[in-house]
């Protein structure tokens, strides 16, 4: 089954939302701008499987932490929905207050397509949710480097392209690794003993060079070529 790119998603992506927590999912359902349509919610895991079944959605926002279930949490409603998943049906994005790196294994290793933390803001939670349905895998700064430290290089995997890293500067690809990995601009600057100023700077060439838009962009684009 061939998988659409997420420019040939059609909208508003059809979205469940699995969060034990009812306020959490009023404000995200709010949030989500005119890309997504959230077509069913659940509190736990129980309630998510029979959800999720029933309107097999596209695309599945998930908390890690649920009850119910015999205490697996999100990680076993992607698991119970092995069929969907294996199908091609549904595809599950992480949306967890959790940045801890067995969380994020242990939910991408049962088959989900992504990780995004709480803190992320709604207009990339919406990007997130397209580019899910569309296929691709969607990591927060920071927590790809778990997936690749857990799993390594998969087959298939895209190559560094030499003429694509030869586009950036060898500062500039310092700093867009660090960027990759979810420092921030403070960060980077202490790291390598250079002004913020400078960082900005160097970010905006490194996206420009790459074709790239934003943070969460190059995160993926460096993942896959496995230079995180």
């Amino acid at each position: 089954m061939s998988t659409p790119s997420a420019a040939e998603v059609t909208l508003p992506v059809p979205v469940v939302l699995v969060d034990d927590h009812h306020m959490f999912r009023t404000g995200v359902r709010a949030s989500l701008d005119e890309r997504v349509r959230v077509v069913g919610e659940a509190a736990d895991v129980d309630e998510a499987v029979v959800v999720i079944h029933a309107q097999r959605p596209p695309v599945v926002l998930l908390d890690v932490h649920l009850p119910g279930g015999t205490g697996g949490g999100g990680a076993e409603v992607v698991r119970l929905c092995a069929d969907l998943v294996g199908a091609g049906v549904t595809r599950f994005l992480a949306l967890s207050v959790s940045d801890a790196a067995e969380d994020v294994v242990a939910v991408i290793r049962s088959g989900a397509r992504g990780y995004v933390t709480k803190n992320i803001s709604a207009h990339d939670l919406s990007s997130a949710v397209v580019q899910v349905a569309g296929g691709d895998a969607v990591f927060s700064p920071r927590l790809a480097g778990f997936v690749l430290d857990a799993f390594g290089t998969a087959a298939g995997e895209v190559s560094v392209a030499d003429d694509e890293l030869d586009r950036l500067s060898r500062r500039e690809q310092e700093v867009m690794r660090l960027i990759a990995r979810g420092y921030s601009y403070r960060e980077v600057a202490s790291e390598l003993f250079i002004s913020i100023k400078t960082v900005e700077t160097h970010v905006s060439a490194v996206l420009r060079k790459l074709q790239l838009s934003s943070r969460y962009e190059l995160t993926r684009w460096a993942a896959a070529r496995h230079i995180l």
